[in-house]
């Protein structure tokens, strides 16, 4: 088991410093506060950006290599501990010191998140979705995220970031959702691979890539970044207890414990989010009008 664990370290690393490049490219590409979607283009187009982009496809590859042999219990844990190597990084590559607070409000997102995860049950059986609710779960996800996409405009920054990055996250956690689903029918019949939900997958899967690099744009990295990690594991816990019957804490103790490990892991966020640790290079709404970046850069 010990293979498996240096591999979950190793993945949540990778996870984290991934993630941390594509912020720097988020920050700088032209465009409003709250980019469109050839914001994505751009991106595509910046090597730092694709390079960190590999490394958050490596690091969630072995964080799943990692849960091939290891318990849940154990595993998920570890990939949570890749906020702290965000936030470090984050620092590191905008050349500004950790706070002790914001470390401290890390630990609380990492221990609220595992409380909240290590309370649901996990099921074993092969999980199944109609096309009929795949539609209706992404078509609600991505409708509540262009809520957000739209009124960020008049947020404050770190508002900003907390709701771009919870919307992002729950569309990706959507789409590990109807991945789950597909994957397991693959495994029985590879036809299962081109299906409405594979296509319903891949749709979030951009939309919500695009909600959390806008996030990122913000400079509020670390809010985001433990947004994302809060909203996409348990929007996927969620729908399996949901939708695919793996079942919900059974007890009033374990609901109760689920909901305030839940408001650890909330104001653990919002404290990282009003921290004065923000990318120097991030437009200030009150300070630049909307079209300033675009035109220094």
């Amino acid at each position: 088991m010990i293979w498996h664990v240096l591999i979950a370290v190793t993945g949540a690393f990778s996870l984290a410093f991934g993630s941390a490049m594509q912020e720097r490219d988020a920050v700088r590409a032209p465009g409003r506060q709250v980019a469109r979607a050839g914001f994505l283009l751009h991106l595509l187009r910046q090597p730092r950006w694709l390079l960190g982009s590999g490394a958050v496809v490596l690091g969630a590859t072995l964080h799943l290599i990692a849960l091939s042999g290891a318990p849940l219990t154990i595993i998920q844990p570890i990939g949570v501990t890749g906020l702290l190597f965000a936030i470090v990084l984050s620092a590191l590559f905008n050349r500004q010191r950790v706070r002790a607070s914001q470390i401290f409000a890390g630990i609380a997102v990492m221990v609220g998140l595992v409380g909240v995860l290590w309370l649901f049950p996990h099921g074993v059986e092969t999980p199944v979705m109609s096309t009929e609710t795949g539609l209706w779960l992404a078509g609600g996800v991505i409708g509540a995220g262009l809520l957000v996409y739209v009124t960020a405009h008049w947020m404050p920054s770190g508002a900003r970031a907390l709701a771009l990055a919870l919307a992002g996250g729950s569309a990706l956690g959507t789409t590990s959702g109807l991945a789950r689903v597909v994957a397991a029918g693959a495994t029985a019949d590879p036809v299962h691979l081109f299906s409405w939900l594979t296509l319903l997958a891949c749709v979030t899967a951009v939309f919500g890539a695009l909600l959390l690099q806008n996030a990122y744009r913000t400079g509020h990295f670390a809010a985001a970044y433990a947004t994302l990690l809060i909203a996409d594991p348990v929007v996927g816990v969620g729908i399996g207890a949901l939708l695919l019957g793996e079942g919900v804490p059974d007890t009033p103790v374990t609901a109760i414990a689920a909901v305030l490990f839940a408001l650890v892991a909330i104001l653990g966020t919002v404290s990282l989010a009003r921290s004065r640790h923000r990318n120097p290079e991030a437009a200030d709404p009150a300070s630049a009008p909307s079209g300033e970046r675009s035109q220094s850069r």
